[in-house]
């Protein structure tokens, strides 16, 4: 071979010596970062299907670390469950003050359920014929639960949702944990703790001054306004729901008793919706049906679940405090909402409350005999 041509092959093998070389050292960077890239993403994934069953990592010493043990190394993403979930709820009620000058309130009602009943079916219908008997021997308290959480509590949020505003419907919707202590005294037979006084006449003093706009002896010469009763309606409702949810603790998977109450809800809200004006869908209200079918009757709830699974239930519980927080800054920033001092003093009042209802848990009885 000429020298010229040696010369030539000697630099051609150089280059293609470099390019394997390159070749190589991307691929083990790829396969780096692919090994980095799963630790993160495949976890975050697990969490947001919430499938415990998936295989274990390898921790950088080569060992095997159990898939529960990364979720737990994790307690930031924990929070985000029920933080996501107490935002979508948030958001709903922004949703309910929207959907009050383009829909009927029953129409709705109807809409959202019958959309989370269609959407749940292809998933939950399958497995349905195990839990047959159960269902038919808890008929009753199903049926039950589906008007009180399915119907009462949302068709009278919608209802008062034409005569107060959303940082309103936040702050009396606040009254639900404060609620729930107060009927799972009598229902749960749970003792009453200095918390739950105090607090229950905190948060008294608190609506009283929200709902009085500062003058509370309006109170006694106007009365309490459609749409605040028919909130508080709603947040007893709603509490009643989940003290007899408890109460009555239904031998079914959490999927299935929710989608049969969705079913029974479905049912009795029909002949509302039958009698209801304006039931038309369009391009204003569609979207609004869907994000509380979905968003708020769905996603919301599984992430809550999540959430008392990894941080349990009184942890979980506290974060529902950020709803009326939540809702106000929606309100303000996105509804143009007027912020007043009596909502703030109001608000706290009512807020600090529940905080001390669900945080102080002395007797009653320990602390007059201390």
């Amino acid at each position: 071979m000429p020298p010229n041509d040696k010369e030539a092959q000697g630099n051609y093998d150089t280059i293609s010596s470099l390019a394997a070389s390159r070749q190589r050292s991307r691929k083990m960077s790829r396969s780096t970062m692919s090994k980095q890239t799963g630790l993160i993403v495949i976890p975050m994934l697990c969490y947001v299907v919430g499938n415990s069953s998936l295989p274990d990592f390898k921790s950088p010493d080569r060992q095997r670390v159990p898939f529960r043990r990364v979720c737990h190394g994790m307690p930031t993403l924990n929070t985000l469950f029920p933080i996501i979930a107490v935002l979508i709820w948030s958001i709903n009620v922004i949703v309910n003050k929207l959907s009050a000058t383009v829909i009927d309130p029953a129409a709705i009602s109807f809409y959202r359920w019958l959309l989370a009943f269609l959407v749940m079916t292809p998933f939950i219908l399958p497995g349905l014929r195990p839990h047959t008997a159960v269902i038919r021997q808890h008929a009753g308290k199903l049926l039950v639960l589906g008007l009180l959480g399915m119907v009462l509590y949302q068709s009278l949020a919608y209802y008062a949702a034409h005569t107060i505003s959303a940082v309103m419907m936040g702050i009396m919707g606040s009254l639900l944990p404060l609620l729930t202590v107060l009927l799972s005294i009598p229902l749960l037979r749970v003792a009453p703790t200095l918390g739950v006084l105090l607090g229950s006449l905190l948060s008294l003093a608190g609506i009283v001054w929200l709902i009085s706009a500062g003058h509370p002896e309006q109170i006694l010469s106007q009365g309490i306004g459609p749409g605040e009763f028919m909130m508080f309606c709603a947040a007893l409702s709603y509490a009643l729901y989940g003290v007899l949810t408890k109460r009555w603790s239904i031998p079914l998977p959490n999927w299935v008793s929710l989608y049969v109450q969705i079913a029974f809800g479905v049912v009795l809200l029909v002949p509302n919706f039958l009698f209801a004006d304006n039931i038309e869908l369009n391009e204003q209200n569609l979207p609004l049906v869907i994000f509380a079918g979905i968003m708020a009757s769905i996603i919301a709830p599984f992430l809550w679940i999540q959430g008392v699974m990894r941080l349990g239930a009184s942890k979980t519980a506290i974060l529902m405090n950020l709803t009326p927080i939540f809702t106000a800054i929606i309100a303000i920033g996105f509804l143009h909402e007027p912020l007043h001092h009596y909502h703030l003093i109001g608000g706290g009042v009512t807020l600090l409350g529940v905080i001390l209802a669900q945080r102080l848990r002395t007797p009653l009885g320990r602390a007059s005999h201390d």
